[in-house]
């Protein structure tokens, strides 16, 4: 597919969120038009509403309804699919200590049952070149009892990204989890607000133990990790595939 003369579509999945939208925006940047996923109708209009190469689909990829709404945009536009970026966020569970055991298996349904309905919905257009992007996380690597969920799902998440590797890659279609550290984005203010209310300590003691698992004392930008989702169109980034690209500004303490 990266040979061909044809136009090329991207679809991106969460991207009315932080992520999902610096993520369009830097497909756009890289003149693919985005097929672009959120549940709010309203939300994915107005982000189409400034760019004629966003293209809104409303779908809820936790809900296996979402599969054909997806497959049928894309026969509309009956363009070959040079990526599918699972960029869908989970919501606040809390600590270890409150989660309750049914919400993470509601999160593994959103983030990989969504990745597999996202893939099953535009296999008739992935070809030769094609990507499957998922985001995950760096407390899949480095579990941590503050968030359970992301724990658990991003695990669960890489995994499934090695299955579709090895499924996918006779046909030459890659797949690759992209893995940040804590990003800098409203989501996280809030779920440090959260806590910090269960502990009785300021947000930003919270947000500085999340600056302090880094080396650099940084959090990680959407605009990071677009530029990482982005670099995987590039022709090399097939040596990738099936592993974890990890943008966690040194915080991952395994080798």
């Amino acid at each position: 597919m990266g040979d061909r003369a044809d136009p090329l579509l991207a679809v991106v999945v969460g991207a009315t969120g932080a992520l999902g939208g610096a993520i369009v925006r830097r497909l756009r940047d890289r003149g693919l038009p985005v097929l672009a996923v959120a549940r709010s109708a309203e939300a994915v209009a107005a982000l189409a509403a400034d760019d004629e190469g966003v293209l809104p689909c409303a779908a809820d990829i936790g809900d296996d309804a979402s599969g054909p709404v997806i497959a049928e945009s894309l026969a509309a536009r009956g363009l070959p699919v040079r990526m599918v970026v699972q960029a869908a966020g989970l919501p606040a569970l809390g600590g270890l200590d409150a989660v309750e055991p049914a919400a993470l298996g509601a999160a593994v349904a959103l983030k990989v049952g969504g990745l597999l309905r996202l893939v099953r919905a535009a296999e008739p257009w992935l070809g030769e070149g094609s990507r499957i992007v998922a985001l995950g996380g760096h407390y899949g690597a480095e579990p941590s009892p503050h968030v359970p969920g992301a724990g658990v799902t991003n695990a669960a998440l890489a995994n499934l990204v090695r299955q579709l590797a090895d499924a996918y890659g006779p046909r030459g279609i890659t797949a690759h989890l992209v893995a940040p550290g804590p990003a800098d984005t409203e989501r996280l203010r809030r779920l440090s607000t959260a806590q910090a209310e269960v502990r009785g300590v300021d947000v930003e003691a919270v947000l500085a133990e999340r600056r302090a698992e880094s080396p650099l004392g940084a959090l990680v930008t959407p605009e990071q990790v677009a530029w990482a989702v982005a670099t995987l169109l590039d022709p090399e980034a097939s040596a990738l595939t099936g592993s974890t690209l990890a943008l966690d500004m040194g915080a991952r303490r395994g080798v």
